[in-house]
């Protein structure tokens, strides 16, 4: 069989023959020596032209299957599965949905990754059977799984684990796993969180641009319910805390209907863009002035709010993606809470 000229085994070697194995193909497919779908030695032959035993050959194809670089067909024997090995770092990202600000992580963990990684994204849409299919079909491909664990409830409830994700995510061996964007004390062990703290997050903010807001009559929080992708309700509670604490008067209401109720001094804080979007129409269309007569707060920064001048509540996304690649890169472990700031701008 030619493939056999281009595996290597060197007895002088003190690495691990089953490595050499690894590092010879690995190596010849980059060369382009190998291509999908080539046929490769079965362990028997293998183990017997370089006078290796079945255990050595058998855990050199297992991390070459872990890896996604050969693949089992029963009954056929073992094929090559890919040929893109550019990348010494191979990262699978689980997010819960294709939103802007999620795009911004994603894309500042890559500038801050460097080019000596490859870095796979999927989206599970909060869906918790995709999310089990997706981890189960990549399992131990990865150098790296970084998770959003965002969940819904068949109420369309925010939770931020079903007991089954938790299960699956506390199999990833735990030098590989990165927990992002929210926390889950059930998962356990030394690894990398770098997170929001809800709750807090949005009280402190609003402390922090208290004197901006106390010039409003009346807080009105826009927090959707019920939503294919809902929001940890743990925003909420840190709202209440907030105006209760400072005697303001305040609303919980669901979305922005059509011809909604406005007054003057109204400040509004809306979560989803739809309703940010409804509000500003219905803003304009009744002759108000954005920042002077009704103000507008938004929940989670972009470029087009920054562009409009939306006032915004935000973590601050793109250090939030640096943060995870400074920790992979430098091997580091630990929580890293994430800055949650207040920023002020003209619909204030």
């Amino acid at each position: 069989m030619d493939i056999f000229k281009y595996i290597d085994i060197d007895e002088n070697s003190r690495k691990p023959k089953y490595i050499q194995i690894v590092d010879s193909v690995t190596h010849n497919i980059s060369q382009g020596n190998f291509s999908i779908d080539d046929k490769m030695p079965s362990i028997n032959m293998l183990s017997e032209e370089f006078y290796l035993s079945r255990d050595t050959v058998e855990k050199a194809y297992k991390i070459l299957k872990e890896r996604k670089i050969i693949n089992a067909v029963r009954g056929k024997g073992f094929y090559i599965a890919r040929t893109n090995l550019n990348s010494k770092i191979n990262i699978l990202f689980l997010i819960n949905k294709l939103s802007s600000y999620k795009l911004q992580i994603y894309n500042a963990f890559n500038r801050s990754i460097g080019a000596n990684s490859h870095t796979d994204l999927q989206v599970y849409h909060c869906d918790e059977t995709l999310f089990l299919n997706l981890l189960e079909k990549n399992k131990g491909a990865y150098d790296y799984y970084i998770v959003m664990s965002h969940f819904k409830s068949d109420a369309f409830k925010h939770i931020s684990a079903p007991d089954k994700v938790v299960a699956a995510i506390n199999k990833i061996p735990k030098e590989k796993l990165v927990m992002l964007d929210n926390l889950n004390d059930k998962i356990g062990g030394k690894i990398v969180k770098i997170y929001q703290d809800y709750e807090n997050d949005i009280y402190e903010s609003l402390i922090e641009g208290h004197k901006k807001i106390v010039k409003y009559e009346k807080l009105v929080l826009v927090y959707p319910d019920k939503s294919v992708y809902p929001y940890p309700k743990r925003i909420v509670h840190g709202f209440r805390k907030f105006c209760i604490e400072k005697s303001l008067d305040f609303e919980i209401i669901d979305e922005i209907y059509e011809d909604m109720i406005l007054r003057k001094g109204d400040l509004f804080i809306t979560i989803v863009e739809d309703d940010l979007v409804n509000l500003i129409n219905q803003i304009r269309d009744n002759e108000f002035e954005v920042g002077n007569d009704i103000g507008v707060l938004s929940y989670n920064d972009t470029r087009l709010k920054d562009l409009l001048g939306i006032s915004v509540i935000s973590t601050d996304f793109n250090i939030m993606g640096a943060t995870a690649a400074h920790m992979i890169l430098n091997k580091e472990k630990g929580s890293v809470k994430n800055p949650f700031n207040f920023i002020d701008r003209a619909s204030m």
